[in-house]
């Protein structure tokens, strides 16, 4: 039996950083969690019982240690950038989660450290290695369904509706920048690598309900090479849903239910199928995939832990490059400056690079 790679945690701000723990403190994955830093000390000391852990002082001493040959970052947002040029120095993978920085100029430093050293990355992206979503993908990509019309992609959370979200480091300036930025980026970065890189965005993002949870509600289309439309509309003020994706194509449609916390979380009326099905313009048949829809959304986020396993040990390549999740965060940032000056506009646009 090959020994266990130790992996070291690298702040534990982000919830989903303790489902991955969770699950690969198991053993059946191949890691051992054994190292932790977190600047809030609380946090920190949690992980440690949780995990039983060796808690470090500063991310510095952690990356210290030789056996530690892979980091999951998981701290706030703003420090994304500081923490992958560190590790890179260092010269352990990186997995990082979502999203890649708050600003193209902390990207930038992320590419360049991931360049420079060597180094194996990986964001942590759950809707790019769902089973669904891997589905929708082959029967674009592969050009079964002929032109691609129109692509919408509904997402969203309750937390806007919860009075104590206002007061988590999600929508604190210093750490992150808002649930836009934060959460719209998930179905953003899945377009991204759906259908490339968009010519244009269009976007209207607005604050209700909650002032002190900002940019809560959007809607943004963005156009791609030879016309296809992409829409992402995310609330973050939803209590329920079921449609989540819809695929327009010449060839047929496309369209997913329970594909988001909205949609999963929530009773299913009697008979519900399993979410995914696809409609054949020739044969007049509609087709259910052969993909369950999970009971909740919780176990997405549960099954995104064994591909980054596999990708620490080598076995896979990235869920996503940091590149790649530059482009995304660019694409996220363009819906700003779309909305800021209320116009179409490109992802050269230079608001992107003062947002």
């Amino acid at each position: 039996m090959k020994e266990r790679i130790n992996v070291g945690v690298l702040g534990f701000a982000h919830g989903h950083i303790h489902t991955y723990c969770s699950e690969w403190s198991g053993g059946e994955h191949g890691l051992r969690v054994a190292a932790g830093w977190d600047h809030d000390a609380d946090r920190l000391e949690k992980a440690r019982q949780s995990y039983g852990l060796q808690p470090y002082g500063t991310a510095a001493e952690l990356l210290e240690r030789d056996d530690i040959q892979a980091v999951v970052i998981g701290a706030e947002t703003s420090f994304h950038a500081e923490l992958v040029e560190q590790a890179a120095r260092a010269g352990k993978t990186v997995v990082l989660q979502k999203p890649l920085a708050l600003t193209i100029e902390e990207a930038d430093r992320i590419v360049e450290a991931v360049g420079r050293s060597g180094i194996r990355f990986t964001l942590a992206w759950q809707m790019r290695v769902d089973p669904q979503n891997l589905q929708m993908k082959q029967w674009i990509k592969s050009g079964e369904l002929g032109g691609i019309f129109s692509v919408r992609r509904r997402h969203g959370l309750a937390m806007g509706l919860q009075p104590s979200f206002a007061d988590t480091w999600h929508v604190n300036p210093a750490y992150n920048r808002d649930i836009w930025a934060d959460d719209a980026a998930h179905p953003i970065d899945l377009l991204h690598d759906w259908l490339g890189v968009p010519e244009s965005v269009t976007a209207e993002i607005e604050t209700l309900h909650n002032p002190r949870i900002p940019m809560n509600n959007g809607i943004a289309v963005f156009r791609y090479p030879g016309g296809t439309l992409a829409e992402v509309n995310c609330s973050f003020t939803c209590h329920a849903a079921e449609n989540t994706t819809e695929i327009v194509a010449e060839r047929g449609t496309v369209v997913q239910n329970y594909g988001d916390a909205p949609s999963c979380n929530v009773p299913r009326p009697p008979g519900a199928g399993r979410g995914l099905k696809r409609y054949d313009a020739e044969t007049g048949i509609w087709t259910e995939s052969g993909f369950e829809s999970p009971a909740n959304h919780g176990q997405r986020i549960r099954d995104l832990a064994a591909p980054l396993a596999a990708f620490i040990r080598g076995e896979r390549e990235p869920i996503a490059t940091a590149e790649e999740g530059r482009t995304s965060l660019r694409m996220v940032l363009a819906c700003y400056a779309s909305a800021r000056q209320g116009r179409r506009v490109t992802l050269d646009d230079p608001m992107i690079e003062r947002l």
